[in-house]
């Protein structure tokens, strides 16, 4: 979560809305502003928080400095929604104070009240986050500048109360020692947290969320290693009717296409030790625009998570100009094996239907150099859901494009059997010198036909294929929305099924 260094504004609660110059459903958007994922109504944020589901309200807290639009002194954002898709911004939930910024970190329904801060009845609310001491920092006098804090609230997550013995987690004396990932296990009545440490996770367990003893290490020899590893997240996932343990970890840089990405391991977990099955480097998700993700707490046998829709390469010179950076769409969890390996795959949730407009479903489209699908189906192109299938024996590309000749491509290369985002020509991209780049992931499944679902929100997309086994999000910044959207195939393919669905903004635009 830690990136370069750089009063208060409270923000009341409010949907979010939006202003500026570009036109969407006959309404006006700020620019670039997405449609259906979360973005704060102005300032920076980075990492999604402390996330859980709480009688029947999910809350997401987030990375958020409230005095600018780059990173600086972190805050505990917060926003509340009842289907992950209408969010409302509601007051900050965590402020610094003298043990330091808030950093990333979890929450948990304490259902036991294992903590003791239950009072009269009332289940508490438990944040678990790095206190990161910047002046301890910059004086280099020590190493121990992060550790791990508490906060509890009894009214629903609207208020918090910090524990008066924090840190409840001193540093042992590790430079990068940081974002907790707490969960309850329940074969040994336990909370287990799961913690970034350098270069490899460590894990605690404690029975009350105040006294914490260190389990096991993980990861030092295995993995990808290009940067620091952050934002952890350990999970059982059911797969054949067995249980797999999958432990994200977020690393920054050393993504498979440049900066920071957020690499997995699937194995089993004793409540002490986690063992891969596989040495293997498996990433979540190839594009260079799903980061520090991590899955909501309390939601029983479904897994869900959601990422930062950004990247640390780039994320501080984007050319939004109110706000900085959004989430991306919740996705749900699961496993699928493949030539005896697991891999985990990320789709988005049944939820998302509920945005859906009229559905166009067109089967055998032949692609005989361009195919005009806006024509076709009267739709938009910036706000929409396209899913197909399409056979491996054909390179093809879905173009999304606008008048002023930017395009964004997305793609199957037959050669390297592998999918594709392409933003090179997509508009404004002299901000950073590398985001002009196209960024590849590799076919996992050897399933035939391919299988596609795409996802487009003005100025990102998400890409789906072969029932979530590969996945790539990218965000891009057209001069004007895409107006258009082709398919392509130089050498002619035919598509055995389409189907296009317009989407409707789930945030309110106009003031």
């Amino acid at each position: 979560m830690k990136k370069t260094l750089i009063t208060l504004s409270l923000l009341a609660s409010l949907p979010y809305y939006s202003t500026g110059q570009a036109t969407q459903s006959g309404q006006k958007v700020e620019a670039h502003r997405p449609q259906y994922h979360f973005s704060p109504k102005a300032h920076w944020m980075n990492d999604p928080n402390g996330m859980v589901y709480h009688k029947g309200t999910y809350h997401l807290f987030f990375q958020y400095y409230p005095d600018g639009t780059t990173w600086g002194p972190m805050h505990w954002g917060h926003a509340t929604s009842k289907d992950m898709l209408h969010w409302q911004e509601q007051p900050i939930a965590l402020y610094p104070d003298s043990l330091g910024w808030i950093f990333s970190g979890s929450a948990v329904v304490d259902v036991n009240n294992t903590s003791g801060f239950g009072k009269n009845g009332q289940t508490p609310l438990v944040a678990i986050f790095t206190h990161h001491n910047s002046p301890l920092e910059k004086s280099k006098k020590s190493d121990k500048y992060q550790y791990q804090s508490i906060a509890y609230s009894l009214d629903e997550g609207k208020t918090w109360t910090k524990y008066a013995g924090n840190p409840v987690l001193p540093n042992p004396g590790i430079v990068d020692f940081r974002d907790p990932k707490v969960r309850w296990y329940e074969p040994q009545k336990k909370w287990i947290m799961t913690l970034a440490t350098k270069d490899r996770v460590t894990f605690y367990s404690s029975t009350n969320l105040k006294n914490w003893t260190k389990e096991s290490e993980f990861g030092k020899e295995v993995g990808a290693h290009g940067g620091v590893w952050e934002c952890p997240d350990l999970f059982p996932l059911n797969y054949n009717g067995k249980k797999a343990w999958v432990l994200l970890v977020s690393i920054n840089p050393g993504g498979p296409n440049g900066g920071s990405a957020t690499q997995y391991f699937v194995g089993d977990f004793d409540g002490k030790t986690f063992r891969p099955y596989s040495t293997q480097t498996k990433w979540m998700d190839y594009g260079t625009d799903n980061y520090a993700g991590v899955t909501f707490s309390n939601t029983g046998d479904r897994v869900v998570l959601m990422g930062w829709m950004s990247n640390w390469q780039y994320a501080n010179v984007v050319p939004t100009a109110t706000w900085r950076s959004a989430n991306t769409v919740p996705r749900e969890l699961g496993l699928q094996e493949v030539n005896n390996e697991l891999y985990l795959t990320s789709n988005p949730v049944k939820e998302l239907n509920a945005l859906s407009e009229k559905t166009k479903t067109l089967t055998n489209v032949a692609v005989n150099g361009q195919y005009d699908l806006t024509a076709k189906t009267g739709g938009k192109a910036d706000l929409f859901k396209l899913t197909l299938s399409a056979p491996a024996t054909s390179n093809f590309s879905i173009v999304l494009a606008n008048e002023q000749g930017n395009e964004l491509l997305i793609g199957y290369d037959k050669a390297a059997n592998s999918y594709y985002i392409d933003r090179t020509k997509s508009g404004k991209t002299d901000f950073e010198k590398g985001f002009a780049k196209r960024h590849s992931a590799p076919r996992l499944s050897t399933a035939s036909p391919i299988s596609l679902t795409l996802l487009a929100d003005v100025a990102s997309v998400e890409l789906f294929a072969d029932n979530g086994l590969t996945v790539l999000t990218d965000i891009f910044f057209p001069e004007t929305n895409m107006s258009k959207v082709f398919i392509k195939s130089a050498s002619g393919i035919t598509l055995p099924t389409l189907t296009y669905t317009p989407i409707t903004p789930s945030v309110e635009s106009g003031l």
